[in-house]
């Protein structure tokens, strides 16, 4: 269960690092403001990540539900928008967070071989036995990649001193559900079987991942109990697709918000499913249909301004519920996708750094 430890180690770092905005729950929004254009969004934000956000509006980004699926995936990303904040802070292009190697490699799916990107921690690359993430990344199970979802990864291998196997999957609407669901799985067992040969002790893993790859990290927790596979000792759920009604108080609090609102889920569901009777599916509902019983320590991570909200707190209850070891923290004043941020959003750097010592408490470090 969560304890008054863990809570207040995170209440002494935002008291120590200026500008950080840690809560339990997320503040109240009035109605008027959760009905403008954006929900209040550039408002309700801390001063960094509403620099990102304008940055975004520069580049152009348009909500994904006004756009057809291609030009969704290549329109400028809340990752590009933090990585320009970045060059113009420094005046320089852009660097990623150093890490010790990377390597894109194949890994089995469901179908097919799979893209994937190994990252080792910074000073390690040629460590053996070391502890593994696999690690999901967002985007609606629609758009997205490896290279949007690129810091994250980077930031997990450094904070858990881990071997990160960051795994891309079947996307919709050219594979419809529960395609990347089935890849999420079978990637997981080849990267507990292989994990030797990058270093990792591949009975030493934890599963990660944001939006909707945090949805597919709790899927392959839940399989790997249903299956009788290797059961991850943790898993880390950022802003996790956790139910599937759209109607919850921050769907309503923020349902025009930047970068996501509620007709860009709706976009995406209409992408990925094939019916909407699929929205019952425990794979999809887990607050509402999964069993949820002897899951492994679960961690969430949660942003105030982002439609999925609510569900992170329903997700937090229904495990605590379940019997299970659950911590939950949520940031105000951020947005959904505010995690891979470290670079210009301190509540960034103080997540990760959060999400690494969970980790590595897992692990056993």
């Amino acid at each position: 269960m969560r304890s008054l430890l863990q809570a207040a180690s995170v209440a002494v770092l935002t008291l120590m690092i200026p500008g950080l905005a840690y809560a339990e729950d997320p503040r109240p929004v009035d109605e008027a403001v959760a009905a403008s254009k954006d929900s209040g969004t550039l408002d309700r934000a801390d001063p960094e990540m509403a620099e990102v956000i304008k940055k975004l509006m520069e580049l152009g980004a348009k909500p994904v539900h006004m756009l057809d699926v291609p030009t969704a995936r290549t329109q400028a990303s809340p990752a590009d928008a933090a990585k320009a904040v970045a060059s113009e802070m420094t005046g320089k292009p852009f660097v990623p967070e150093k890490v010790g190697k990377v390597e894109d490699v194949k890994v089995d799916g469901a179908a097919g071989k799979l893209d994937a990107r190994v990252y080792w921690p910074d000073g390690m690359a040629d460590a053996t036995d070391l502890p593994v993430i696999v690690y999901f990344h967002g985007g609606g199970w629609v758009i997205a990649n490896l290279d949007v979802y690129d810091a994250s990864p980077r930031a997990l291998a450094n904070q858990a001193k881990a071997l990160v196997v960051s795994v891309h999957y079947r996307q919709g609407p050219e594979v419809k559900f529960p395609g990347a669901h089935d890849d999420a799985i079978a990637s997981y067992s080849y990267v507990v079987e292989n994990a030797q040969q990058w270093g990792g002790d591949g009975a030493n893993v934890a599963v990660a991942g944001e939006s909707a790859g945090g949805n597919l990290a709790l899927n392959v927790a839940i399989a790997a109990r249903e299956q009788e596979l290797t059961a991850p000792v943790a898993v880390l759920a950022v802003y996790p697709v956790a139910g599937t009604d759209l109607n919850t108080e921050s769907y309503m609090a923020n349902r025009n918000a930047v970068p996501l609102g509620k007709a860009d889920i709706e976009w995406f569901v209409g992408h990925y499913l094939n019916t909407m009777d699929e929205t019952k599916d425990p794979r999809l509902d887990i607050v509402g249909a999964a069993d949820l019983a002897d899951l492994p320590p679960v961690t969430i991570i949660a942003a105030e301004i982002d439609p999925l909200n609510t569900e992170g707190m329903l997700l937090r209850d229904k495990l605590e519920a379940a019997g299970n070891d659950v911590t939950y923290m949520n940031w105000n004043g951020v947005t959904h996708e505010f995690f891979g941020m470290a670079a210009v959003v301190p509540d960034a750097k103080a997540a990760q750094d959060f999400a690494g010592t969970e980790l590595r408490d897992a692990f056993g470090e």
